[in-house]
């Protein structure tokens, strides 16, 4: 799947975000480890996700844009 990250450099170093998951981000000395670890962040998120929703009466719907 891919997923658009928000990017943003600060004193620290640069810190990634996905609008479409509330609450994921992650962050890297430079963008290359901020990269790579956002994906982590995004397999971690999803796992839990997953587990939520195990048992769960779930649906999906296609949305025209």
């Amino acid at each position: 799947m891919r997923y658009k990250v928000v990017l943003k450099q600060s004193d620290e170093g640069v810190s990634a975000s996905v609008p479409g998951l509330p609450g994921c981000w992650s962050q890297g000395a430079n963008e290359a480890e901020a990269l790579d670890n956002i994906q982590d962040a995004i397999r971690e998120y999803l796992s839990v996700v997953a587990e939520q929703l195990k048992g769960a009466d779930v649906r999906e719907v296609e949305v025209p844009v």
